[in-house]
């Protein structure tokens, strides 16, 4: 596009700067791309979600070799359906949900998995390293028992950062759903690591125990 200005010799054309793409529309673009069968842009998606994706899938599974089989799969699944993808959500919401359903198929096949580990939360500043060992292993236990949906549904939301609208797109559940998982979630993990730590919770006094 170009405008007209002026200046002491008359006026001339300048080009104006294009406007910058915003993060989806670029996705977007590639997704076009995609569609129409060039490799190229499906590199180009690779190389933007590998880390994004390995990051959760490793979180999830522990395991190196089942986060790249995932990703792998995932992209295979962007590759197939890229021409079925309508824009109703943001191009990182529909990844990240082919991913999360990849992954919940593996994790289900394997039932020897670990799950979960939560990076140190701002509580564990200031203790020694045999302490914050101790509290992770803490975690790590109390997240093991809690149902794998509600432990994919705070991955989603604490580490990857999507809203609970997008984990409800994600997961393929009601947005009362995802909050209702997440409202248990955080209850289990409040009764759960004080007993893993060795502090019972607390329980309301016996007004019939004598004195």
């Amino acid at each position: 596009m170009m405008t007209r200005t002026h200046n002491e010799s008359g006026p001339r054309l300048a080009v104006a700067k294009p406007s910058t793409l915003s993060n989806n529309e670029a996705e977007l673009a590639l997704i076009r791309r995609v569609s129409l069968r060039d490799r190229a842009a499906l590199r180009e998606l690779y190389l933007l979600y590998h880390r994004r994706l390995s990051r959760f899938l490793m979180r999830l599974t522990q395991r190196q070799d089942v986060a790249e089989e995932v990703i792998n799969d995932t992209l295979l699944v962007v590759w197939n359906s890229a021409d079925r993808f309508r824009g109703d959500s943001r191009v990182s919401t529909w990844i990240v949900g082919i991913a999360y359903r990849r992954a919940l198929k593996s994790i289900r096949r394997r039932r020897s998995f670990e799950l979960l580990e939560l990076e140190a939360t701002d509580s564990l500043v200031g203790v020694d390293g045999l302490q914050a060992c101790e509290t992770q292993e803490w975690i790590e236990e109390a997240l093991e028992e809690l149902p794998i949906e509600q432990r994919m549904c705070l991955e989603l939301a604490y580490v990857l950062g999507h809203s609970c609208e997008e984990i409800s797109v994600i997961t393929s559940c009601p947005v009362n759903t995802v909050k209702t998982r997440l409202y248990h979630a955080r209850r289990k993990l409040s009764t759960l690591l004080p007993r893993l730590a060795g502090n019972p919770p607390n329980t309301p006094p016996n007004n019939n125990q004598s004195p």
